[in-house]
């Protein structure tokens, strides 16, 4: 049962560093200057590498929530 605990532990590590590079990877577009005011309200659609980190990032999201309730549930 022990090793079992530390393999979801690394596991939750490695997903929280990949969740982590995900996110920063993503189209950054927007910064500030939407916050005041600046850049236009266009549509855009998700193409390419960009939609699928969007949908890699949820994903990864869940998995995290996956782990962290199977520790939650194995830890004594």
């Amino acid at each position: 049962m022990d090793n079992l605990i530390k393999t979801l532990l690394v596991s939750q590590i490695v997903v929280c560093g990949m969740l982590v590079a995900s996110i920063l990877l993503q189209n950054r577009a927007e910064g500030l200057g939407k916050m005041f005011g600046g850049g236009g309200e266009v549509f855009r659609t998700k193409r390419g590498l960009e939609k699928f980190l969007y949908y890699f990032t949820i994903f990864l999201i869940a998995v995290l929530v996956v782990l962290s309730l199977a520790i939650l549930k194995y830890a004594e």
